[in-house]
């Protein structure tokens, strides 16, 4: 399983460990992924997803994950993401219709 946020796409980034002496040494920065349980009002089941900290803040402010998925692009979502937010899309299309 990769390192990667399924509704931000933020992954692992690479930097150097910097000694008293600046010597630098390659390490790695990880994303804090947390596996969450997120309701989806829309379709009124919850969707397991691995999520970054930061991306769990902005589905919160944004007033849920059928709200924060409908404004975000594509490019950045997961495959498993990108399913969810066309199912709520079509959702939501249905019952305006």
């Amino acid at each position: 399983m990769s390192r990667i946020c399924e509704l931000t796409g933020k992954g692992r980034q690479v930097g150097h460990n910097v000694s008293h002496a600046n010597n630098k040494t390659k390490r790695v920065f990880l994303p804090n992924l947390q596996n969450v349980s997120l309701l989806s009002e829309t379709l009124e089941t919850s969707v397991k997803l691995r999520v970054s900290t930061h991306g769990l803040r902005s589905v919160e402010h944004n007033g849920g994950l059928d709200n924060w998925l409908v404004k975000t692009s594509d490019d950045k979502l997961s495959l498993k993401a990108r399913r969810l937010k066309r199912d709520i899309v079509k959702k939501k299309a249905a019952v305006a219709a």
